[in-house]
């Protein structure tokens, strides 16, 4: 018997000793390495999401603007992956503490094991945010925006209008000194490329025709999608990339607990998702009795947006919660567009700030969070880039100009501006 207590008391502190072990902290340059490979891995994943742009924007315009879009996608990619180097990164992260600028410097590397990861793998994990905050405008403008002017735009939004309003939070400026919590950019990245967006959509007008004589929405038959299938896969790809974005926010692989926090982002960033997706199928059969497929790839993304302010703290239920009102918000904010006359193309107003203007405040359901100090957020964020956005967008349309002639439209961009024509029957 003694024997048997004896082997179950050994068993007992051997289980003990196993678990404390499993739970110790790795060494500095063993976390080093892990927390640069999450870096590394989860940016690449966004890096993928200017993929699904660019797919889901061709699947959506009409086939005559299909290889502008791709032209506008690759480029400001590029352009993003530049200037975000030369001024960008230290704008943000050379903010004094509580300040609001930070320095106007090319970035260098200052790797250090102190810092817990490299310095490079940071800078590429905050410059695709920076690409992905550009590709936001790119849909909203299409099919009547020349891509030169875009191209100048998105260089400003990329070198030194985003890494400002990003630095005030991430960089340790004035917002959080003030408590204001955004964890992947619900309103540092998504509501921000969509106030931009909105600036330019309404200075450079609708479309050709999209509103009648007494300002109702024409019939879409004109301006049908390319390609549905295309937009399909382009929102499965920028799901699959929104998993480094919310993942990789965690900033740290190198323990126990941070490990267990990326698979807790993950399912809540999917459960969000998933949500946006049915329950944009379900309002748009009781409100139009038809299952509107482009209300339900939004409807994704307007989930995605919507969780990407704090995918952790939530539990599963309210995750979908938060993915289901998202969705909800971009079926009725698309509707709330076209009654002012607002032409977006993709959606991209509705998805990106509106839901993202929500999943902000919805931060406060999961945290303790000052609601007041995500209102300061939000209003200082948005007002900051929509008046700057609107004021490098009127430059450009007094002296550049902005928009094709009416014949370059009735022509369609690809012809005029890329002079490729993306499903041109060849011989």
């Amino acid at each position: 018997m003694s024997k048997k207590i004896l082997l179950i008391i050994s068993s007992m502190l051997g289980y003990l000793f196993i678990s404390s072990v499993a739970r110790a902290e790795v060494d500095a340059e063993t976390a080093y390495i892990f927390n640069t490979f999450l870096f590394l891995v989860c940016g690449f994943l966004v890096m993928w999401m200017a993929a699904g742009f660019a797919m889901l924007e061709s699947g959506l315009v009409t086939s005559k603007s299909v290889s502008t879009i791709a032209a506008k996608n690759i480029g400001l990619y590029s352009i993003a992956g530049m200037v975000f180097w030369v001024v960008g990164y230290n704008l943000a992260y050379g903010i004094s503490p509580g300040g609001f600028i930070g320095s106007f410097s090319p970035w260098s590397d200052a790797s250090n094991l102190d810092t817990g990861y490299s310095d490079g793998s940071d800078w590429f994990f905050q410059m695709v945010f920076c690409a992905t905050t550009c590709s936001i405008v790119s849909g909203t403008l299409a099919e009547r925006i020349k891509i030169w002017p875009f191209f100048l735009f998105a260089a400003i939004l990329a070198g030194i209008i985003y890494p400002i309003e990003m630095g005030w939070q991430w960089g340790g400026g004035f917002l959080a000194e003030l408590g204001f919590s955004d964890f992947a950019g619900s309103t540092l990245v998504h509501s921000a490329g969509g106030s931009a967006a909105l600036a330019g959509a309404i200075l450079l007008g609708a479309r050709k025709g999209r509103f009648d004589s007494s300002g109702k929405a024409s019939p879409m038959a004109p301006f049908a999608s390319s390609s549905i299938p295309l937009a399909t896969l382009g929102v499965f790809v920028l799901w699959l990339g929104w998993f480094g974005f919310n993942g990789g926010s965690q900033l740290a692989l190198g323990s126990f607990d941070d490990s267990t926090a990326v698979a807790t982002i993950f399912i809540n960033t999917n459960l969000a998702a998933c949500a946006g997706v049915m329950t944009n199928a379900v309002i748009t059969r009781l409100l139009f009795g038809k299952t509107d497929v482009i209300q339900m790839l939004n409807g994704a993304l307007g989930g995605l947006v919507a969780i990407t302010a704090e995918p952790l703290a939530p539990s599963p239920e309210l995750a979908m919660l938060i993915g289901a009102i998202g969705g909800a918000i971009v079926v009725f904010g698309s509707s709330l567009l076209l009654k002012f006359h607002i032409d977006d193309v993709v959606g991209a107003i509705p998805v990106h700030l509106f839901a993202g203007i929500f999943g902000t405040l919805a931060v406060c359901l999961s945290t303790d969070v000052s609601l007041a100090a995500q209102i300061t957020g939000i209003l200082s964020v948005n007002i900051f880039v929509f008046v700057i956005s609107y004021i490098i967008w009127s430059i450009m349309k007094a002296t550049i100009g902005i928009r094709i002639s009416a014949e370059a439209e009735e022509m369609g961009t690809d012809t005029v501006e890329v002079g490729v024509s993306a499903y041109a029957i060849r011989d």
